[in-house]
């Protein structure tokens, strides 16, 4: 399915792969740092771009970089939550979903 395949990185100024058995999204660049934590940050508490980039000491631009990535892959960001949840309840963890959809 091409909408699970990652977007190249080379367009991304802020965003970067990362060695992982199973993820595939990027990182926000020199953190450890999924870009879909800060974009469901965003959402699960409202914040605009502005008060995220704040919370993430991020510059504003990296924050619209991770807005437009999430936008453009939320189905692999939806398929990674849901194998990351999975993965958890293996283990024994209890997991309620607040994802952001």
């Amino acid at each position: 399915m091409p909408e699970l395949e990652p977007t190249p990185q080379s367009i991304w100024q802020y965003l970067v792969s990362r060695p992982h058995p199973w993820r595939k999204q990027l990182y926000v660049k020199g953190r450890r740092l999924l870009a879909s934590t800060v974009w469901q940050d965003m959402q699960l508490n409202t914040l605009s771009p502005e008060e995220a980039a704040e919370n993430f000491s991020l510059p504003i631009a990296a924050v619209n970089e991770i807005i437009r990535y999430c936008e453009a892959n939320h189905e692999l960001i939806k398929m990674e939550a849901e194998e990351e949840r999975y993965r958890l309840e293996q283990q024994g963890v209890r997991v309620e979903s607040q994802a952001a959809s």
